[in-house]
């Protein structure tokens, strides 16, 4: 059953099971949601727990209808996987905001709505990290919490006092009894309304993305992101050149018109490598854009090549409005991307001079909408090939 999984989701679950925090960061389109989801499969399924000593039983009503059969761990699983000998497992899911509050990840007083009349005008509600943690207490529970976005947010704000809390080794015993490490936090008690005192449990997991080039409603400081085990992702060729059937990178000219689909995917391949190599030198690896948004459920080996060509355009759309974004301003570094300064005279893409006001401005002129007439030249062009 763990053969099911990616090579990234295991390092994933390898790196909760020893740290608890997870923040997995790259450019977009390399795939973070992506094994945000697969993550959460592989830890509801319970990967090391041997299935052998049972019959799973069907819950239709569980989030899980089939979770594996109680019994033996998996020796050779376990030492890698999070909460192995927990049966009860749950994922709890949010995305962080600009209007992401602390009572809503920890819990907090709310106006009531739809109340009857007498009743109170606010309530207590329990937030997301609150009910993960509550359910990571239970005697077989463990819990995964997954942020998206966790810099779209004020993250510092929304975790407010429980930041130290969250640290491995500042939570409760696995027994849930308080060690001399641990740390307890202030809350507001959904059931009591007092103030109380606060743990976080040993099974608690949480598992958060970001892009690191979105701007932040508020930065993430080093305090913060120290508590985290980081896990980065990068754009990946190979990852591009198995979806698109291509053979290892060669350097083979690229022909002057495609006659092969082939030839269209190794050109749309190159000139992806090459945009990423010029933000890189431009703007840095953070604002690079990943092989996702290449990708699609089309399977474009098996196209025509009339067929891929207009297939690339609606990707390379996304690829020059990310360039367009990381360079806005900035005409000649739009154009430097597109090897449209001094690149050959098939790029359908020039950069001109003129002027306004006497001062000197530039242009980039070239097709608004890429079509499937010209895209081959362009990616041609841009891969410099």
């Amino acid at each position: 059953m763990a053969n099911e999984f990616s090579p990234e989701c295991k390092d994933a679950l390898k790196l909760l099971a020893r740290s608890r925090n997870v923040l997995i960061s790259g450019p977009p389109g390399t795939g973070k949601s992506k094994l945000l989801a697969e993550v959460a499969m592989a830890f509801g399924k319970g990967l090391a727990q041997a299935t052998s000593a049972g019959v799973p039983v069907h819950n239709p009503a569980s989030k899980i209808p089939i979770p594996p059969a109680a019994g033996a761990v998996n020796p050779a699983l376990a030492k890698d996987f999070p909460a192995p000998v927990k049966a009860d497992r749950k994922v709890f899911r949010t995305v962080f905001h600009q209007n992401s509050k602390n009572r809503d990840f920890i819990s907090g007083i709310t106006p009531a709505v739809n109340k009857v009349a007498g009743q109170p005008d606010f309530r207590i509600i329990s937030g997301t990290l609150y009910r993960a943690s509550e359910h990571a207490k239970g005697e077989k529970g463990a819990a995964l919490l997954i942020i998206d976005e966790i810099n779209r947010g004020p993250a510092v704000q929304v975790f407010g006092g429980s930041i130290v809390a969250i640290e491995s080794d500042k939570r409760l015993a696995p027994d849930g009894s308080k060690r001399d490490e641990t740390q307890y936090f202030e809350l507001l008690d959904p059931d009591s309304g007092e103030i109380a005192e606060y743990a976080l449990p040993h099974d608690l997991y949480i598992l958060a993305a970001m892009n690191q080039a979105d701007a932040s409603v508020e930065p993430l400081d080093v305090a913060f992101l120290r508590r985290w085990e980081p896990m980065r992702l990068q754009p990946d060729a190979k990852v591009l050149r198995g979806f698109y059937g291509l053979s290892a990178a060669n350097a083979s000219p690229l022909p002057e018109t495609p006659t092969t689909t082939a030839h269209a995917l190794e050109a749309a391949t190159r000139a992806w490598v090459a945009v990423n190599d010029q933000i890189s030198l431009g703007r840095g690896n953070e604002f690079q854009i990943g092989h996702g948004v290449l990708m699609s459920d089309a399977k474009p080996a098996a196209m025509t090549l009339d067929e891929a060509l207009s297939f690339l355009c609606v990707g390379w759309a996304k690829v020059r409005a990310h360039v367009e974004e990381v360079f806005f301003g900035d005409i000649r570094g739009i154009a430097a991307t597109l090897n449209a300064l001094d690149g050959p005279a098939f790029n359908p893409f020039k950069l001109t001079e003129t002027t306004f006001a006497d001062d000197l401005r530039f242009r980039l002129e070239g097709p608004n909408n890429l079509s499937a007439a010209d895209i081959y030249p362009a990616l041609r062009a841009i891969a410099r090939g």
